[in-house]
């Protein structure tokens, strides 16, 4: 969730900062539309980019981003309008990556195209690299079949949260890696919805007799947490220190001013909450209201058990 989006975010930038360098300036409202940027989330940026440059970091190698009469500049970051060039390494590393992928079936046409024009480029032999991932056996294997064969199939699944162990039945959409990890895309029976479970936190998977109609299009890969019904709500006021979090987590941001960003957090455990408080320290505080009062006994009874260990 949290890399994702903040994946999301620098993409945005880096593709925002190329495009009005090269434009030597542009309207406020122009660079909002064209990169889904709302006013503030574009000063935001500009006040990201206004401390960034190249090593050496002193004031002559940083680059200046502004908003003067409702346009965009950012200066001395010429190097932003160049095409982007790639070392031996990096296309190689590049070229290794695709390839891993296409051996891991979670490849496309279009990559592997992309894959041959790069190898063609890059290598004196087109054959001279290739990546052999294997076989997938286990979970990975009958999940996949069971999706190729659109068969409902029975989990134990432990959630990585509670730690809380459920058994439910599940259509099988799609089963795909991500950040080192495989998941399961799929239609969760018990919640009655559409669901991403991690595969190593599955603990059984029994195939059933019973077959299921895929949903129409291909299923969207998509590991980040989407706060559910069921989620609990609490809102958290966070000083400067602990801004990031408005960036690693999804929340949605209540307030901003001199007093703190206030944000509201979703989260499918307290625990996860209790930890995240903890993390921050005096950076953060659970405001009253919502399910505050069972997270601030989560924090508590968390605070104790760490410092038991410590006696």
């Amino acid at each position: 969730m949290s890399s994702s989006r903040t994946a999301a975010r620098l993409n945005r930038l880096l593709a925002m900062m190329s495009w009005v360098v090269r434009q030597g300036g542009a309207p406020v409202d122009e660079v909002c539309l064209r990169f889904g940027y709302s006013p503030s989330e574009l000063a935001r940026d500009l006040d990201l980019i206004f401390v960034c440059g190249l090593p050496g970091y002193g004031p002559g190698d940083l680059m200046d981003a502004s908003i003067d009469d409702d346009a965009v500049f950012i200066a001395d970051a010429d190097y932003f309008a160049r095409p982007v060039r790639l070392s031996a390494a990096e296309c190689l590393t590049m070229l290794a990556g695709g390839m891993a992928m296409m051996s891991a079936g979670e490849g496309t046409p279009l990559l592997e195209s992309a894959l041959q024009k790069l190898a063609n480029a890059v290598l004196p032999e087109p054959d001279l690299v290739s990546v052999d991932l294997g076989p997938v056996s286990g979970l990975v294997a009958g999940l996949r079949q069971a999706a190729d064969e659109h068969q409902v199939v029975e989990i134990e699944y432990s959630a990585i949260g509670s730690g809380r162990v459920s058994r439910r039945r599940v259509e099988p959409w799609l089963v795909f890696a991500s950040l080192g990890n495989w998941y399961l895309s799929a239609h969760c029976r018990l919640a009655g919805a559409g669901r991403v479970f991690r595969v190593d936190r599955i603990r059984t998977l029994e195939p059933t007799e019973e077959t299921f109609t895929p949903p129409e299009g291909a299923a969207t890969p998509d590991v980040r947490y989407r706060p559910g019904a069921e989620d609990l709500v609490v809102r958290l006021r966070l000083e400067k220190a602990a801004e990031w979090v408005t960036r690693y987590y999804p929340v949605t941001i209540l307030s901003e001013g001199g007093e703190g960003t206030v944000v509201e957090f979703s989260a499918s455990d307290a625990a996860v909450v209790a930890r995240l408080l903890l993390r921050l320290g005096g950076a953060a505080e659970l405001l009253p209201g919502g399910d505050a009062s069972v997270v601030a006994a989560a924090t508590s009874a968390l605070r104790e058990r760490i410092v038991a260990r410590y006696r």
